[in-house]
């Protein structure tokens, strides 16, 4: 299996290395701190949309439950950086689609925050980091990024509050870290996976002794929850028991320790 999995980096690097070609110097208006100097172009499609090197690396060191190899990672860090830059060389353009937007910010955001990771490994949690989602580091194109620049002023802004369960912060009370790649196709079926798999999740929320014990997720982004809806009928959505809309509402720890496999 593993000799399988390596001739496939082998073939995907390949691929990478010949289909690579230089972006548009498309920008992102809400990630504002500059690039400075020249930055190496490789060359690649008008368009990037191809994330099975980062389905790979998913599919090699984290398990369904969402728990991660971090020490594999590490080992293997050659190749998350250059799905880290094939990403950073080839930013989303304006007439990208929706659902291909989410794929590449999505995917960034999750692959950013192993990179944050084993780049200070080993590590109890991800808030022992300084600045860990402040420090912006993440090439987008001629720009630089921070977790907090993708996740607040792009993903937040793209009217699509899945994304809370589609991003991992790293820890075990986040939303777990998928094992494959957001794409534009799998999109809409991946959100809903991963809203029903949080939403459902007895570790994560809990209706019991006739009140709803929440994830503080949905208390720091109440908001985004309840445009058009209340946060208990947006959770009915999801819920495989729907609870009755005026259950009191608690919300449970968050257990920030690294969501690492055992």
């Amino acid at each position: 299996m593993n000799l399988v999995i390596n001739l496939c980096f082998s073939l995907l690097l390949l691929l990478c290395n010949g289909n690579a070609m230089i972006s548009a110097s498309t920008k992102e208006p809400l990630i504002v701190a500059k690039i400075k100097g020249p930055l190496h172009k490789i060359k690649s499609k008008s368009q990037f949309h191809d994330h099975s090197l980062w389905n790979v690396l998913l599919k090699k060191y984290v398990d369904n439950l969402g728990n991660v190899n971090y020490a594999g990672f590490k080992k293997d860090v050659v190749h998350l950086d250059t799905y880290l830059d094939q990403l950073g060389q080839n930013p989303p353009k304006p007439d990208w689609s929706k659902n291909e937007k989410l794929a590449y910010y999505i995917n960034l955001y999750n692959a950013g925050t192993v990179k944050l990771i084993i780049d200070n490994y080993p590590t109890k949690s991800i808030k022992d980091i300084p600045n860990c989602w402040k420090k912006k580091w993440i090439v987008v194109g001629d720009n630089i990024a921070s977790l907090n620049d993708i996740e607040h002023k792009v993903l937040r802004k793209m009217d699509e509050p899945r994304i809370h369960f589609a991003i991992n912060c790293a820890s075990y009370s986040c939303p777990k870290l998928l094992n494959v790649a957001f794409t534009p196709q799998s999109m809409e079926r991946l959100l809903s996976k991963t809203a029903v798999d949080f939403v459902n999740d007895k570790t994560k929320n809990r209706i019991e002794g006739g009140k709803a014990h929440l994830s503080k997720i949905f208390k720091w982004y109440k908001g985004d929850f309840t445009e058009k809806t209340s946060l208990l009928e947006y959770i009915n959505t999801y819920l495989q028991n729907p609870v009755n809309k005026s259950t009191k509402v608690e919300y449970l720890d968050y257990d920030w320790s690294l969501n690492e496999a055992k």
